[in-house]
């Protein structure tokens, strides 16, 4: 692979392309200024304007949330894994029907496996604009977004309209639901009470994972932040290791399905049979299957970062939560 054709599976930082108007809240105050990014796989925006920079299936999708303070992502919750990791900035988290069952804050390199089939949202809480990279369980990210019932109907009264089929479309800009296409059904009660409600305490010891434990059960060998062996146990359909200076390897090796890393501190360079690049905090790079590659730190001082890569098991609910 020479050094062009690898560039087109390197999304850069500075390269990445957002989208505004991705979700129904689009509108909604103190939603209205969020940036949504799709960098690898089709995502779950709504909007049609979502820029895609690599659909090369990769058996989970790789996405970006960035936020000015103050700015929040409404409730909503997921058939199959999402997993965020604090790039920049300061984040709180929060779950439950109303977003008051629990919550946690995150600060840059902390990791969070969001249990599925639970209301979930955040919001920036830091002084700066901030951004948190995403990975979504399975090449369709489990089908899209299930929205909590206020945050349809708070989107009706800003012009946005959410169709069955999962497509927004903005009554301010003339648009309206196709003849045949009913809006999205908002949830009942019933269905409403099968989300579950967790407290802080039983989500936070078995989901999230901080900085800088990572970096000191990376001191030998990379650290298995998801996976069945993992610091959160589970099996999303993919698994996230964590690698540091003190576990990066110089010998070559390759991986039989695609796999990403996504540096959290520091610059990296990556090597392979045919070139080399070097990767900075934000950017995201597809390594393709079977080919010999190796990623140390190309300056001295911290470096980290994470790599992703699909497992034989199928994207679904979190497995602790189901094990619980």
């Amino acid at each position: 692979m020479t050094p062009a054709e690898m560039e087109r599976r390197i999304v850069r930082y500075g390269d990445l392309k957002p989208c505004k108007t991705a979700f129904i809240d689009a509108h909604t105050p103190g939603s209205d200024q969020k940036e949504n990014f799709t960098i690898i796989g089709g995502g779950v925006s709504e909007s049609p304007d979502q820029h895609v920079h690599i659909s090369i299936p990769h058996g989970f999708n790789i996405g970006a949330a960035g936020q000015p303070p103050k700015c929040r992502n409404s409730l909503h919750s997921h058939r199959t894994a999402e997993v965020f990791f604090v790039l920049s900035g300061r984040w709180r988290f929060f779950w439950g029907r109303w977003g008051d069952a629990g919550e946690v804050t995150l600060e840059p390199g902390d990791i969070f496996n969001i249990p599925t089939g639970i209301f979930r949202g955040f919001e920036n809480i830091g002084n700066d604009y901030g951004m948190i990279m995403a990975i979504l369980g399975g090449d369709d990210a489990g089908g899209g977004v299930i929205w909590a019932p206020q945050v349809i109907e708070d989107a009706a009264d800003h012009g946005l309209v959410l169709s069955q089929e999962g497509k927004l479309y903005d009554t301010k800009r003339g648009q309206s639901l196709p003849d045949g296409i009913d809006p999205m059904p908002v949830l009942t009660a019933q269905e409403l009470a099968a989300f579950p409600e967790p407290e802080s305490a039983d989500v936070v010891p078995n989901y999230v994972a901080r900085y800088w434990d990572m970096v000191a059960l990376a001191d030998r060998r990379p650290a298995k932040v998801i996976g069945e062996t993992g610091m959160l146990r589970d099996k999303p359909g993919f698994e996230v290791d964590f690698v540091t200076r003190a576990s990066a390897s110089d010998a070559m090796h390759q991986h039989d399905k695609p796999s990403v890393l996504m540096p959290v501190r520091g610059h990296w360079r990556v090597d392979w049979d045919g070139g080399s690049a070097t990767l900075a905090p934000g950017d995201t790079m597809s390594v393709p299957e079977n080919l010999m590659h190796r990623a140390q730190p190309s300056m001295t001082g911290d470096a980290s970062l994470f790599h992703v890569i699909a497992t034989e098991d199928q994207a679904g609910p979190t497995w602790v939560a189901q094990a619980g």
